[in-house]
């Protein structure tokens, strides 16, 4: 049977995408992928230029250390790639089982669930713990991935400005009045992504407790960072046993792939029974799972100790030079301002063998345009004085 064609061009979907991807060019906003012709490392090959990378979340240097690659090539070895199905299904194996309990000793905590991504997990564990009549309190610059969640929960939502606790604990009075009897979510993250502070989290977890509420914390940019050992905020806190649900992600400073949520034991059989991300999903491949775990065993050890001293003196290093001597994480921003001066300045960057990127609306405020620094154990210092030289002139450094 012939079709008949499309009578309009406002029907055809190439139209209406083409419209939109002009609008974005337009306001400056367009993004393209960067494809690397080499591993992840401080030195990397992209379209056949050699650059120092200041843009990665490998902050240790793990994503291509080679204990990890030999673990996942001996458990492919040993039980092939794929897990075949979900984890309810068939899909658990021994190698999820081994990076949970893993997870679950290195965060000092009761259990822990890996999911197949940060944004999986999220979206997994804050709908599942809250529905439309419950609140969930969120800080500004939480990730979208948290946003998302805890939209689609259908929860009363309320986010307070970033790091403000006068306003957490306004929102807080408010939900135990407009809201007696449900529960209420304060989700945080330990360090923020795009600004590389902490939050006030001895402040955060006395809110909650005096108000009942539980609080969700992630840990994505704060483990093999923060802590001892790298644990994480909560560790470097003392507040480990006061958290409710911590989540973290293995493909940022662990150097693999996928998340987890750590909490208490019935939080674990919770999820499983209830985080649709988990339930519906293949599970990861367990050459991945096995290359997370060799991650925990090495930050765990003396290597890994080794490899935090080499960051923190890289970012006492890039922090010192470009201003910023309190730096409190592997994050440094350097504010520009109008996303065009941001992009130019990244271009300007990379002309000179350096890859920073330039990080604008909507991932930050209009306004707020910057260039994201982000600084790993396996820069050298020559990596690192080569990125203060250039950059100084470009935003005005003395």
């Amino acid at each position: 049977m012939d079709l008949p064609e499309t009578s309009s061009p406002h029907r055809s979907l190439e139209h209406f995408l083409n419209q939109e991807l002009d609008g974005i060019k337009k306001a400056g906003l367009f993004r393209e992928l960067r494809v690397l012709d080499s591993p992840q490392s401080p030195h990397i090959a992209t379209g056949g230029r050699a650059l120092i990378n200041f843009s990665s979340n490998d902050y240790l240097g793990l994503a291509s250390h080679p204990a990890l690659a030999e673990a996942a090539r001996s458990e492919g070895a040993r039980g092939g790639f794929g897990s075949g199905s979900s984890r309810l299904v068939c899909g658990t194996l021994t190698a999820h089982e081994r990076l949970e309990a893993a997870l679950a000793e290195f965060k000092r905590m009761a259990s822990a669930l890996c999911f197949s991504s940060g944004y999986a997990a999220a979206m997994g564990t804050i709908p599942a713990l809250c529905t439309r009549e419950d609140v969930i309190i969120l800080d500004k610059l939480c990730h979208a991935c948290l946003v998302d969640a805890a939209r689609l929960s259908g929860a009363h939502l309320r986010v307070f400005p970033h790091n403000d606790m006068d306003k957490l604990e306004s929102h807080l009075l408010w939900a135990r009045s407009a809201h007696a009897g449900r529960r209420i979510l304060v989700v945080a993250e330990s360090v923020y992504s795009m600004d590389g502070d902490v939050a006030p989290l001895r402040e955060m977890v006395e809110l909650k407790n005096r108000h009942g509420a539980w609080l969700f914390l992630d840990e994505a940019h704060g483990v093999g960072v923060l802590g001892r050992g790298g644990r994480g905020l909560a560790e470097a806190t003392g507040l480990e046993g006061h958290i409710e649900i911590q989540m973290g992600t293995l493909g940022k400073a662990l150097g693999a792939h996928g998340a987890y949520i750590a909490g208490c034991e019935s939080l674990r059989e919770f999820l499983i029974n209830r985080a649709r991300s988990f339930i519906f999903s293949t599970a990861p491949p367990a050459p991945v799972a096995a290359a997370a775990a060799k991650a925990v065993e090495i930050l765990a050890a003396e290597e890994g100790q080794g490899l935090l001293c080499r960051l923190w003196n890289n970012i006492r290093h890039l922090g010192t030079s470009l201003n910023q001597p309190t730096a409190t994480s592997a994050i440094i921003p350097i504010i520009i301002g109008e996303e065009s001066a941001a992009m130019q300045a990244g271009r300007q960057l990379q002309g000179l063998g350096l890859l920073v990127p330039a990080i604008r609306y909507p991932t930050v405020a209009r306004g707020r345009a910057r260039l994201r620094v982000t600084v790993s154990a396996t820069h050298s210092s020559q990596d690192i004085e080569t990125l203060v030289q250039a950059i100084k002139p470009l935003v005005g450094i003395p």
